[in-house]
């Protein structure tokens, strides 16, 4: 079994999953940023202890540095692991969501065709066009409604005219025997000679007959008759 296959625990036969694999990585990636804790302090110990035995051990001093050097040595292969676990790590997420977003469309693929299992091409252009027709049919209805009834049709419309212009033609007769015929004015009523002539009517009868010459007695003899 490969170095890998030990480290994720995965068998040759059984790939390991993209989702387990990143969570391998994440905690391969997490115990590798301890050991580089930890070596960095071991460095910054190591540094001190050179520095104190400098002038009194140089002995302790000089192996201070060889483990110091070490430890930058592993420091170092750590920085190029972790760098290479993180790209690798992306790798996989993206890989992990495209994946996910293909089984999602396939999903709605699959979605859609069972959808369209129940319909068929042909039964969906027929029932497009008696959609058509219907809405025809109703477009006639409400036109015949919206038109006014006619009645009366068997009349005859150029007799209808002829009347017409017989009424006209009576109208306009009269307008001008109006306007060429004599105006009869009534004469005017009497107002306050009224009194004076009755009165002298009524003495004249008492005193005789009235005299057929007398205009003025005619005339109220006319009005008060």
């Amino acid at each position: 079994m490969s170095f890998f296959g030990k480290l994720f625990g995965g068998k040759k036969d059984e790939p390991m999953t993209t989702g387990d694999a990143i969570q391998k990585l994440r905690e391969t990636e997490t115990m590798l940023l301890k050991k580089q804790d930890y070596l960095e302090k071991k460095i910054e110990l190591e540094l001190d202890t050179a520095k104190k035995n400098g002038t009194k051990n140089k002995r302790a001093a000089i192996a201070a540095l060889k483990r110091k050097k070490r430890y930058e040595k592993q420091l170092q292969q750590i920085d190029g692991t972790l760098s290479t676990i993180e790209m690798q790590r992306e790798a996989l997420e993206s890989a992990n969501t495209n994946t996910s977003v293909l089984t999602t469309m396939k999903d709605a693929s699959d979605a859609l065709k069972a959808a369209h299992k129940s319909m068929d091409v042909d039964q969906v252009h027929d029932m497009m066009e008696d959609i058509a027709e219907q809405q025809d049919v109703a477009k006639e209805i409400s036109d015949a409604i919206s038109n006014p009834v006619a009645f009366g049709n068997d009349i005859d419309e150029d007799e209808l005219e002829k009347e017409l212009e017989e009424l006209e033609q009576e109208e306009l007769d009269k307008e001008l025997l109006g306007v060429a015929g004599p105006e009869t004015e009534l004469p005017e009523v009497p107002s306050g000679e009224l009194k004076d002539k009755t009165k002298v009517k009524k003495k004249a009868v008492a005193a005789g007959p009235v005299e057929d010459d007398d205009e003025d007695m005619k005339q109220l003899m006319s009005w008060a008759n």
